[in-house]
């Protein structure tokens, strides 16, 4: 049943843009990938089970590592994406083989006594490796160490070089096709003067290797990455998501959303100071997506009431300029947000965003693949709301994934 809309377009909204349909039935497919280093190859498994499954995104955005990948799918053609994000995230974990794991075979950690307390401690060890030798293709520790050079001179604000990233994004991304071809690309990066959030995206701004370093130059770790003048750091430290900047971005087009998430909000009480510290990135990177998500619910719900309201209204007060803007501020665009939110092992310590070992790389891809799998098996994802304005958001990762959302009450938003 085709959806009813009160709005009347104005001259402007009524334009003959092409409104394409992608997956499901939607005009719009989005993919959002939040920040988290080692763990983003969850978001590469993701995106392996939705090509597999004939979905691609006409945008990407991401912040961090998930401007990476995101660089890695939109600048290469469909056919060839999987296999370039598979060569970066094997060239990053090739210095980390994890040889132990051979010797105590595809079972463990399960089939041995404490195994999970020992890869745990075996994750440790290889995330005090890539502290000591970096990752490949990624970054290199710097010599002498930044607390041995004078303030202001070169290397003196990370503790690690990431000119091997750049040369691992030219090789396997093309910048020429992300400045002229689809998909949207869009990457959100930290203005060190200013502590202002900037996003770069390829409609307005001419893409280069430095805009997704920016993205991901996390400090300490690595410093500040310079463009047109200006210093630039990990978007992660204001929002580790782009989702605001997609939803808000009013293009007017029903649009399905995968929100691929590294760190999960919700969680239970840590019992040491190990999982204190722990908990902390996760609440600290989660950048409260839900809490995004619930608001443009809420504001969604408003823009329909005003539209039943308009229909109500006589003339003299729907041509009002008042009116008129509301109603061109309430294009009936409907949303389904699915999130895929990465659950971490119990192994996993505070250093499971560097532990780039080849082992749990796998894991985390495989983890990735499956979860897409499982919720791509709800076909109730791709099916657009039956009604305008609305907003649906599922999510069948987490413990408490709740799969499709309610509706949102009226007397909720007072």
């Amino acid at each position: 049943m085709p959806r009813k809309s009160s709005v009347t377009p104005s001259p402007a909204r009524a334009s003959t843009r092409p409104r394409p349909q992608t997956a499901g039935g939607f005009q719009s497919t989005v993919l959002v990938l939040q920040g988290g280093g080692a763990l983003g190859a969850y978001q590469a498994g993701v995106y392996e089970a939705l090509a597999a499954a004939g979905i691609a995104p006409d945008w990407v955005a991401g912040i961090s590592i998930g401007a990476i990948n995101s660089a890695l799918i939109a600048g290469n053609r469909p056919e060839d994406r999987v296999a370039r994000l598979r060569a970066f995230w094997e060239q990053v974990s090739s210095g980390h083989e994890t040889p132990w794991s051979g010797l105590l075979g595809d079972g463990w950690p399960g089939t041995l006594p404490g195994g999970a307390w020992m890869r745990g401690l075996l994750n440790q060890f290889a995330a005090g490796e890539v502290m000591l030798r970096g990752a490949p293709g990624f970054f290199t520790p710097r010599t002498p160490p930044p607390v041995l050079r004078p303030p202001g001179t070169a290397g003196a604000t990370s503790w690690y070089k990431t000119a091997e990233l750049r040369r691992t994004l030219e090789r396997l991304v093309d910048f020429d096709r992300i400045n002229h071809g689809a998909p949207r690309f869009s990457v959100g990066a930290v203005n060190v003067r200013t502590g202002n959030f900037t996003y770069f995206d390829n409609r307005t701004t001419k893409i280069r290797p430095e805009h997704v370093m920016a993205s991901g130059a996390l400090p300490p770790a690595f410093e500040a990455v310079e463009i047109d003048g200006e210093p630039y750091w990990d978007g992660g430290l204001v929002s580790n998501t782009p989702l605001d900047w997609v939803l808000n971005a009013r293009t007017e087009l029903d649009t399905l959303v995968f929100q691929v998430d590294l760190w999960s909000a919700r969680g239970e009480a840590p019992q040491d100071l190990a999982e204190v510290a722990v908990r902390m990135k996760e609440i600290q990177f989660s950048s409260r997506t839900r809490a995004a998500t619930d608001a443009f619910r809420r504001m969604q719900t408003l823009r329909a009431s005003f539209n039943a309201l308009l229909d109500k209204m006589p003339d003299e007060l729907r041509n009002t300029p008042e009116a008129r803007l509301l109603a061109r501020a309430s294009d009936p665009a409907v949303y389904n947000i699915v999130q895929l939110i990465y659950q971490s092992a119990t192994y996993e310590g505070q250093s499971k965003d560097y532990e780039f070992s080849r082992t749990t790389m796998e894991e985390h891809w495989q983890a990735g693949r499956r979860d897409a799998e499982r919720t791509l098996a709800h076909p109730e994802v791709l099916t657009p709301p039956a009604r305008a304005f609305a907003v649906q958001t599922f999510d069948f990762t987490s413990a408490a994934g709740h799969g499709r959302s309610a509706p949102l009450p009226l007397d909720s938003l007072t």
